[in-house]
């Protein structure tokens, strides 16, 4: 077998040695046969519930690089929670991925348990036409009448009822209704059938067809329960078309496997074609957000070729923590984008260390012949790890293979987390016969890893890796400490209620104004760094000092966390950015409580993850072709050439990308592509027309734009409709281009109506820029802002970004807080122009940022925003920003 001698270019530990994993012991072996082929790519366990909050909730580009396809949410016009309606979220989720789109019927209900737990009788009379009822009984059992509601709805309001999926019962062996099998079994099957006959009564009424139901929906897997509504749906022609329960402990990482088998062995004894499967909700607190933990997941429900939903522990519209900010990844979120990446491949034999076992080495392996690429996705250990790759068929893949790994580490569920970095990389490596040995060193046991393998191409990749942007990391445990003590996060303490820290420690008891944590780092030029620090704002934003050798460099200010219990007060974490100026050399870097020594910042008691440092000096990333999703016919194109690998575009066919922005603002967008003869790429940047790329004549081409970009995930569309091959696209950070950009303080607008500014106190640690807000804006269409087109009186595309807070809150439950998302319109001369809803930001006055676009017809209207309908968030500054800059450049490369 042959062994890859890989470039190794992992981030530096700034403490400690090169490529040192924090926590490595003993290396652990995942064997990977791509010779044994497992079935067709599911993709089915990135779904989630409630992940969708209203439209935009989270954003389309966070929802489409996620590649959700399955949800469960709210019944139209239910109660349970203030979002999450299906029907208004249908756009979006079925916007690219998305194919079936659950409802939790009983979710019409305001409380949990629903109804209090007690199954309801006939004591209100509900109005079919809206859904309002009076406390008098009329004959029907009250769920009868909301479940006729809820079909109906659907029925008549979605654009694609054909795909939904109705669940008409949750958790029924819970506290909701049907807890005792023994006293209420034949009460639960006569509901079932009710529930069922009503749901396909009113399809039948619309001419729909079949309608699709699933259930039972139970806890957890229930034997005895799940065999006797098998029986009886079975004879009387109510079948569920999903079958549903929840895996939700830390250990069904354990048992699931066996309790699929177990299921499939009782269809089989009752003579039961197989029944598509969904587990509705799995995983804990400390599964969110974190790669290592998902991939265990992930791997269990692919192998059993089944839909699973993350669980909803939080609030609605953040694909269940696994997005961070409102448009951003955390490093959750990567790992579902590489999972749904393997689309179009067929899954692979993969041989962990153990099978079966808790928060151990699991992986998922795939490969697409069709464009000649292989991928492992692993993680869940912190030993290195040694892949076995066997299989790699030489009629597929050559003689000769590129390999690139790539890792992605937890950085809070809040934690804005860039585009992974190769961490090791090998060009043209020998296959023995068909098989190679690649050893990967492994950050942490919660990081996440995607290998990349494919013939060997054109593009040099371990040079692409080695000019990757410098960056070093440390965790806040390894840096020197005074005054702060370091805490252990036990992975299965508290029943997995709980949400993890790197390297399983973080730093807290920040609180006097002496604590401090320091670190040495030995920067390798002159020039601008971008420290990010991990750390949890227990409900309240909060700040730092940075000192660098001694002297005061600026201030670390990080928005409020969720802070609504114990479970996630100081551990759910999100991160802070500041810009510094370092000369090559020896920095010490020193992150305080205070700034003058005796008196404490703002609500500095903030818990400490981890911090790292990275070099924004020519800030650039590359999206290589072998990593692009390619759709409509677009593929991966080895013919032999200067371009081999890139990928082949014609007619509808597509590229799809996912960008990171660390920033909201400019980029200059370098498409490296060549044609056969006079052609064009066109680039489409969230959804909106933004470059046309052209070249006259056959060639080889770089074509450049400098494009807007907003914080987080940006999703790139690359089309030729008259044939090209793009070998790759790069962004590259043009901060001197953000001087296009027109920015305005809120309080400096026109205020109309009630809109009025409220100053802010430093104790509050706000991160609002000049400590002032405008609030009181919406709820009529007087009460609003307006903005003069000064600096802005082109007619023509641009982004709004809106620096804003909202901590609206509506009704009780039990564990999950009841988020408002609120509308902001934007109006020119009386006309909307774009409009966009703003989640969750924890506080009043902790403000993140959302941008969206608009379109602007006149020269000089001013921009208003407002909401007539409903209050609008509070606005701290608006940046309204040319969607491009200047015309596109082709030259010859």
């Amino acid at each position: 077998m042959a062994t890859v001698a890989a470039a190794a270019v992992a981030a530096t530990a700034v403490t400690g040695l090169a490529s040192t994993p924090a926590s490595a012991q003993d290396t652990e072996v995942l064997a990977v046969d791509f010779a044994e082929r497992t079935g067709e790519f599911r993709g089915g366990a990135s779904g989630t519930l409630y992940g969708f909050g209203d439209e935009g909730a989270p954003t389309q580009a966070v929802i489409n690089g996620a590649h959700i396809t399955n949800s469960s949410q709210k019944a139209p016009y239910g109660t349970q929670h203030p979002s999450g309606d299906a029907i208004k979220i249908e756009d979006g989720f079925f916007d690219k991925h998305g194919e079936d789109l659950y409802i939790y019927v009983q979710d019409y209900y305001p409380d949990w348990p629903y109804n209090g737990g007690r199954r309801p009788g006939d004591d209100r009379a509900y109005d079919q036409a809206d859904g309002t009822y009076t406390e008098e009984p009329n004959g029907v059992w009250d769920f009868l009448e909301v479940t006729e509601f809820v079909a109906e709805a659907v029925a008549t309001g979605s654009d694609r009822p054909q795909d939904y999926v109705f669940i008409p019962y949750n958790e029924p062996d819970g506290g909701n209704w049907y807890p005792d099998w023994a006293t209420q079994q034949e009460q639960f099957l006569a509901d079932w059938q009710a529930a069922y006959e009503k749901i396909q009564e009113v399809w039948d009424r619309h001419g729909l067809g079949h309608a699709r139901i699933g259930g039972p929906g139970d806890t957890r897997w229930q034997p005895e329960r799940s065999a006797d509504l098998l029986r009886f749906v079975k004879d009387h022609g109510s079948l569920p078309d999903v079958f549903i329960w929840h895996e939700l402990g830390i250990d069904n990482l354990a048992t699931y496997r066996q309790n699929f088998a177990d299921y499939r062995a009782l269809e089989r004894e009752l003579g039961i074609d197989p029944i598509p499967v969904n587990i509705t909700e799995y995983g804990m607190l400390r599964d969110m957000g974190v790669p290592g933990q998902l991939v265990q997941w992930l791997a269990m429900f692919e192998d059993t070729k089944v839909d699973a939903q993350v669980a909803y522990w939080n609030y609605a519209g953040n694909l269940s923590d696994n997005s961070a900010r409102p448009g951003g990844a955390n490093a959750g979120w990567w790992m579902f984008k590489w999972y749904g990446d393997l689309a179009g491949s067929q899954t692979v034999a993969v041989t962990p260390p153990e099978l079966n076992a808790v928060d151990t080495l699991q992986g998922i392996g795939a490969i697409d012949e069709a464009n000649r690429r292989a991928t492992v996705l692993f993680g869940g250990t912190g030993s290195d790890v040694t892949l076995d790759l066997s299989g790699l068929d030489r009629s597929v893949f050559g003689s000769r293979v590129d390999v690139e790994v790539r890792e992605v580490a937890l950085n809070g569920a809040e934690g804005l987390t860039d585009t992974p970095r190769v961490v090791t990389a090998a060009n043209g490596v020998a296959l023995d016969g068909g098989a190679l040995s690649l050893d990967v060193p492994v950050y942490d046991r919660y990081a996440g890893y995607q290998v990349v393998i494919t013939p060997d191409g054109a593009r040099d990749v371990e040079a692409d890796a080695a000019a990757q942007a410098w960056t070093a990391s440390i965790e806040a445990e390894d840096m020197a400490l005074t005054d702060a003590v370091v805490y252990t996060q036990d992975p299965q303490a508290n029943g997995g209620w709980k949400f993890l820290a790197s390297g399983g420690r973080d730093v807290g008891s920040f609180n006097k104004a002496t604590s401090r944590a320091e670190f040495t780092v030995d920067v390798p030029e002159d020039g601008t760094y971008r420290l990010q620090v991990t750390g949890g704002a227990p409900g309240v934003p909060g700040r730092h000092a940075l000192f660098v050798d001694g002297a005061a460099a600026g201030t670390i200010q990080y928005a409020a966390d969720l802070a609504l219990n114990a479970n996630s007060r100081w551990q759910y974490r999100g991160s802070a950015e500041v810009l510094v100026d370092l000369a090559a050399g020896e920095h010490l870097l020193s992150i305080r409580s205070s700034e003058d020594g005796s008196t404490v910042l703002p609500n500095s008691d903030i818990t400490l993850d981890k911090a790292s440092l990275t070099s924004v000096a020519t800030e650039s990333t590359v999206y290589p072709a072998a990593t692009f999703r390619l759709e409509d016919g677009a593929s991966l194109d080895w013919a032999s050439g200067g371009d081999r690998g890139s990928a082949a575009l014609a007619g509808e066919g597509r590229a799809d990308l996912y960008a990171n922005a660390m920033e909201t603002g400019y980029y200059d967008l370098h498409v490296d592509w060549s044609s056969v003869k006079a052609s064009s790429v066109e680039v489409v940047v969230n959804g909106e027309p933004t470059a046309e790329l052209t070249a006259n004549r056959k060639g080889k081409w770089r074509s450049s734009a400098t494009v807007h970009l907003v914080e987080g995930i940006n999703e790139i569309e690359l089309r030729s409709p008259d044939g090209a091959t793009v070998r790759s696209l790069t962004t590259v950070r043009d901060r001197a281009a953000d001087a296009a950009a027109v920015s305005i303080e809120a309080e400096d607008a026109v205020l109309l109506g009630s809109a009025a500014v409220t100053e802010l106190a430093d104790a509050t640690g706000s991160n609002a820029s000049g400590m002032a807000y405008v609030g009181w804006i919406g709820g009529g269409e007087a009460n609003a802002i307006e903005i003069p087109r000064d600096g802005f009186a082109a007619p023509g595309d641009y982004d709004v970004t809106v620096y804003y807070a909202n901590a609206e809150l509506s009704g009780d439950h039990d564990y999950n807080p009841q988020v408002v998302d609120r509308l902001l319109q934007a109006t020119e001369a009386g006309a909307e122009v774009g409009h966009a809803y703003f989640r969750y930001t924890y506080a009043w006055d902790s403000f993140f940022q959302r941008s969206f676009p608009v379109t602007l017809a006149t020269a000089d209207q001013p921009l208003r925003l407002g909401n007539p309908d409903a209050w609008a968030p509070n606005l701290d500054r608006i940046v309204i920003s040319p969607r491009v800059i200047g015309d596109p450049t082709t030259a010859r490369r």
